[in-house]
């Protein structure tokens, strides 16, 4: 399956059938009077988030969606069929968007969300409607309501627990790889990731999921490369897995490289919690190693881990140090959720402690 995260689609939802102009008229009845049935609801356009999808892909085959218009009224009182809904499926993690792609709509971070992004238009009222005591046979009908249009856009944000970051070559896909049953693509030349894979590793008997985006270069903010297009799909991870390629000759440098660029993304990504990790130390002898961690201390001014992903020289630690840091951000969310919960309740937080 091929993967897109990114779609504009046009939707409309019907407009709303016309109310009936209609008398009864029947031998041995008098003064039958108006008997003209209202206009059927013409469909809504509905987005729904489903469960088994992760990607926009089927938006790329059809970018126009449209809800068919209500059934007429009609004599002897009867009102016009109602028309269906349109109902788009979309993956958790999208984002709805106005049409200058900038404005949020909405947010799907759970599965079965729902949102009516253009309403079926009302039926219109048939002239028994209008029957009064002092108007016994009206001529009035109403047309039915107009529907909605609009242009959004689609944009997809995995959700996953650790986001791998770091140039071509790093070894993120091997490192995945190695400790998932994904299957991502590895070669020894620069960006054999051309899309964001994701993986489900195990550290014990508890699981996390790992999301690995294409390599970032100098210059991407500015559209070198990849660009930026895919660093939206680390944005909602608790930890960033920066992964350092432990043969580059400069590894200051490159620490140095992606920092800037998730700064130059959103300061919210470059202030998430973050593990260094020098990956490929099966190539690198003794003095070779300690030089490399040396230089890059002077500047990350952090704990430096060091991993061979080909090998799995302690990858398992470090998956350990990752749940770590993920079952700390979850513990913190619920929390904050249960606070906000009593805040609402009108609670006051408990201050005690054992």
């Amino acid at each position: 399956m091929k993967f897109l995260d990114q779609a504009k689609v046009y939707l409309r939802s019907g407009n709303g059938g016309p109310g009936a102009l209609s008398f009864r008229r029947e031998k041995y009845i008098e003064f039958g009077g108006p008997n003209g049935g209202d206009g059927g609801r013409g469909g809504s356009v509905i987005i729904e988030c489903g469960d088994s999808l992760n990607t926009l892909i089927d938006f790329r085959y059809q970018q126009h969606f449209k809800a068919s218009s209500g059934g007429h009224g009609m004599g002897r009182d009867r009102s016009g069929a109602a028309a269906d809904d349109v109902i788009l499926k979309v993956p958790v993690g999208t984002q709805i968007l106005e049409e200058d792609n900038e404005t949020i709509i909405a947010d799907f971070t759970e599965v079965g969300q729902k949102l009516v992004l253009c309403k079926g238009g009302d039926g219109g009222r048939g002239n028994a409607a209008f029957k009064t005591s002092t108007n016994r046979a009206p001529r009035k009908i109403e047309p039915g309501w107009p529907g909605e249009e609009r242009w959004i856009w689609l944009r997809l944000k995995l959700i996953a627990d650790v986001g791998l970051v770091g140039l071509p070559n790093a070894g993120k896909s091997t490192f995945l790889s190695a400790t998932s049953r994904a299957k991502p693509k590895i070669a020894d030349y620069p960006f054999t990731t051309l899309v964001p894979q994701l993986g489900v590793a195990a550290a014990g008997e508890r699981e996390f999921v790992i999301a690995d985006i294409p390599g970032l270069i100098e210059g991407a903010s500015e559209g070198i490369g990849l660009g930026h297009r895919f660093l939206g799909h680390v944005e909602r991870c608790r930890v960033l897995l920066h992964l350092i390629d432990g043969t580059e000759d400069d590894v200051a440098g490159a620490y140095l490289t992606i920092r800037k660029e998730l700064s130059a993304y959103a300061e919210l990504l470059a202030d998430k919690p973050e593990v260094l990790a020098l990956n490929k130390m099966d190539s690198l002898s003794d003095e070779e190693k300690k030089k490399k961690v040396k230089a890059l201390k002077k500047v990350a001014n952090k704990p430096i881990q060091m991993i061979s992903a080909v090998t799995g020289e302690n990858v398992e630690q470090m998956l350990f140090t990752l749940l770590e840091i993920v079952e700390a951000g979850k513990a913190e969310e619920r929390a904050e959720q249960e606070a906000e919960m009593k805040a609402l309740a009108g609670e006051e937080p408990s201050t005690w402690q054992p």
